[in-house]
């Protein structure tokens, strides 16, 4: 048993108060608790208290340290419960402590992976340029439940689907004016694919688009890698010549009869 002595409040932070005790060896410093366990535990100058007690007090102590942890943690933006969860065990708080954090973050709604999970897909998909699949692999690395996710992404329509994956290919087209028209079609392909839209989405962007480059683009490219090429392989003569040229434009995806013309014409202006 011990006898409560001296209750102060603590210099730096005036909500928490440090408990001295005297076990029958005089005065000692035991524990510093919140305020609101103080309160609860009715803790006071002269009220005798056992080890029992003193562990109750400590546990409930933790739990609200460990409280207030995930509130400043989720005063910055909506989390998922398992991003929480894992902030709280990075910081070595214990999985009954986490549970009872838990309880008190549920009964005032400061976690809710519903709401959470509709605000995400909302923000992504009016901020980012990420398809619904990318999305659906982050909410499932944040611990959102599959029937959660697919209810979130039923906002994203299949419209604003085409809309961004059509800002995205036409920015590509810009940035990427040198691809022959098969290099094209597999590289805007790829891009959306890791972009997270699904190959429907992919075929009807490339179908309103065009998945071929015109004439006078391909021809451009052509001549633009075949320059290149010319210049890595004038050192070779006659047909070890014309094999290279055709091996690395053929592998650039133009096709055979475009790079015949594109050899006579290079022919023609040498002579």
């Amino acid at each position: 048993m011990a006898l409560i002595t001296k209750i102060t409040t603590q210099k730096d932070n005036h909500e928490r108060f440090n408990v001295y005790i005297d076990r029958g060896k005089g005065e000692e410093f035991a524990f510093s608790v919140d305020q609101d366990v103080l309160i609860k535990f009715q803790l006071k100058k002269g009220k005798v208290i056992d080890e029992l007690d003193i562990q109750q007090i400590l546990y409930e102590d933790d739990v609200k340290k460990a409280y207030n942890t995930a509130l400043r943690f989720l005063a910055h933006r909506m989390r998922s419960e398992k991003e929480v969860a894992d902030y709280l065990r990075k910081r070595g708080i214990l999985e009954p402590v986490i549970r009872e954090v838990f309880h008190k973050l549920r009964e005032y709604n400061y976690v809710n992976d519903k709401e959470f999970a509709d605000a995400y897909v909302r923000t992504q998909k009016n901020t980012t340029a990420k398809g619904p699949e990318v999305i659906r692999q982050e909410l499932y690395d944040k611990g959102i439940s599959e029937p959660l996710i697919n209810e979130a992404l039923e906002q994203f329509t299949l419209e604003e689907q085409l809309a961004t994956a059509g800002k995205l290919y036409e920015k590509a087209k810009r940035q990427n004016k040198k691809f022959s028209s098969q290099q094209w079609k597999q590289h805007i392909e790829q891009l959306l694919r890791r972009k997270g839209f699904s190959w429907e989405i992919i075929q009807q962007v490339m179908s309103e688009k065009g998945n071929e480059t015109d004439e006078q683009e391909e021809w451009e490219a052509l001549e633009y890698h075949g320059r290149k090429a010319h210049r890595r392989y004038e050192k070779y003569e006659g047909f070890m010549y014309e094999q290279k040229m055709k091996q690395a434009l053929y592998r650039k995806g133009f096709s055979m009869e475009m790079i015949e013309q594109f050899l006579q014409r290079l022919k023609e202006d040498q002579d």
